[in-house]
Parts: C-alpha cells; structure tokens; sequence
C-alpha cells in the first residue's frame, strides 16, 4: 500500500512539469487516480446543486463567430488566437461562453449551466506558473435580473457546502493527498475588497498579498471586457473575483451590460470590433438582451486547489500546459 509520501506527487516542485498518463510511473498514477476520485465528487456533486437550484444544464458551444475578446483584460496573456473556416465562414474555437450565455439567459433560459471547454493559447512563460493551461474547463452559468451579491451569495453557499462535503464523503482520498487538514471549513459571508483600493494600499504586488489570506474572499472592480457592467459616473466595475487562500483566483464573474448604446460606446472605447458581436448588438438594440448576472468557475483551478495540487496540468489526465505539446 502506497505512503503518502508515495503519493506526494502534489508536492514536487513546481519545475517537475506534469507528465500525461502514458509517459507517468506508477506512483504518479496513483496519484491522479485519488485525483479523478475527488474530481468525480466535485462534479457530480456541483451538477447536483445546480439543478436543485433550478438552473437549466445546456450543452456547451466549441466552435463561433463571438467569442470573449479577452481584451482590455489586463490579466489575459494569450500567444494567438485559433479561428478557422468553415462552410465558408470564420469562427474562433471558444475562450468564454460569455456572449452565449448572456444570450441564451435572456431569451430562453432564467437560470443557466453549462461545463464549457476553453481554448487559450497561453505564452510560454506561463507554463511554471502553476495556474495557466492552453485548454481548460469553465463551470459557466448566468441568471436573468440577479444582482452581484447574489451571484456571490450563491456561490458562497455552494463551496462552503462543497468543503464540508468532501471532509465527510473524502476523507481518505484528502489523507492520501495530505490535504484533508489543511482544506479548511469556512463560513459566508466572504469579506469583499475593492481592487483600486488594495492597488491604493499595496501597489502591483496586492495580489500576491492577498494569497496570503486564511479565508476565502472577493475582489470587485476589476477594469476588464465592455460585457461587463461598468458606471460610467463613478467608474466603478461591477463584477467580482474569488481568491482562495493560498492560491488565488479560480472565478471571475459579473453583473453584465445589457444596453445597446453602452455597449456600443465601451466597444469603441476599447477597439473592439462591433462586426465581431453583431448578433448581440442587435439583440441589445431591439430590447431582447435582458440584465443578467453570472460567473465562470475554472474547473481544474478549483480540483487543484481542493487536492494541493502544485500545477494545474496534474489534475488532466493528458496536460495542456503552455508551450507544452504532448502526443496525445
């Protein structure tokens, strides 16, 4: 029977980069087998909750013509972007469900989820950070008239629950991993910081600050894409991030913009192409897109997290690591 020193894969130095599972001896196999148990009870569980909550589970979208621009992101490091042809027409592989998900909330669906695949091609450098991969996995959802705080509220509850959960149900999973002391039990609600002023307090270095915490918390007005909702009067972003302890940001999420002429007004602002969101202007223009709001959860960031895993590409079974091209 293996030790969890045996085990500890998760605690190699970050400059041990993954390997995939044909390339892993045993040992390391082992380890991401214990991994996809947690990942399987994470996801099941997270799928479960959702539909209780009454959220509509929709088939995510790979290939489009409107994609999040990732752009003015100050965050967003991206090497290229993928577009090809197809039946005679350009379209990008998916970054973010973003548009889709404004869309489909708006029309036809209150309350919305979806486990959508994003493609990000990374710059190389990001490969040791621990955090990137060039293909990961968005918990996305959305909800029509809800506000931040209630975005944040839910998903508050949800990971408070999760946690709890997974020390009852995956105990010896978290012992072999090493982590079932360290993943901490926490209660809402998060404390809520403002970035200007952690920028005010701490200068380019706050984010490292903020790792430092005991406890979950958020991040809010965050100068980021036009779908975001912004006042113009105050300059305040309205939209959040969550940080967790010891590891930093595994969602991003906001209250969106719905009107056409600030839409139009933030895209011009920020050179993105109105060509590009054509459908969702029009949409914005007759009164059909309706005030949502909604969050990205990174699926492998928040497994890492919850297993202590050094990098990202050990909890996929076959890596996307920037830079990194595997052969399978």
């Amino acid at each position: 029977m293996e030790t969890v020193e045996d085990l500890a894969l998760h605690k190699l130095p970050i400059r041990n980069l993954p390997r995939p599972l044909y390339e892993a001896p045993e040992s390391e196999v082992a380890v991401r087998r214990i991994m996809g148990r947690v990942t399987t009870y994470v996801l099941k569980f997270l799928s479960d909750k959702y539909v209780e909550q009454g959220f509509e589970w929709l088939l995510p979208v790979v290939f489009s013509k409107s994609t999040d621009p990732l752009w003015p992101d100050p965050g967003a490091s991206i090497e290229k972007r993928i577009r090809c042809e197809i039946y005679g027409e350009v379209v990008n592989t998916m970054t973010s469900m973003i548009v889709h998900k404004m869309i489909a909330c708006s029309i036809a669906f209150p309350k919305l989820f979806t486990y959508s695949p994003n493609i990000r091609i990374e710059k190389r450098e990001r490969a040791y950070s621990g955090v990137h991969a060039y293909e990961f996995t968005q918990l996305d959802f959305e909800v029509r008239d809800a506000s931040s705080k209630d975005i944040r509220s839910f998903v508050e509850k949800v990971i408070c629950e999760l946690i709890r959960c997974l020390r009852r149900d995956m105990r010896e999973e978290l012992l072999k991993l090493g982590r079932y002391e360290d993943l901490a039990e926490f209660e809402p609600p998060f404390e809520v910081y403002d970035r200007a002023a952690l920028l005010k307090s701490y200068g380019d270095q706050w984010e490292d600050k903020i790792k430092l915490s005991n406890r979950p918390l958020w991040i809010t007005n965050i100068p980021r894409e036009f779908y975001d909702f912004e006042d113009f009067e105050s300059g305040f972003w309205d939209n959040y991030d969550l940080i967790l302890p010891g590891y930093g940001e595994v969602l991003s999420g906001a209250r969106r913009e719905w009107e056409y002429d600030k839409l139009v007004r933030k895209m011009r602002r920020d050179g993105v192409s109105e060509r590009d969101y054509a459908l969702l202007l029009k949409l914005a223009k007759e009164g059909k897109l309706k005030p949502t709001a909604g969050a990205g959860i990174g699926v492998e960031r928040l497994i890492q997290w919850i297993v202590g895993a050094k990098h990202i590409g050990e909890v996929q079974p076959f890596p996307k690591i920037p830079g990194v091209v595997y052969d399978l």
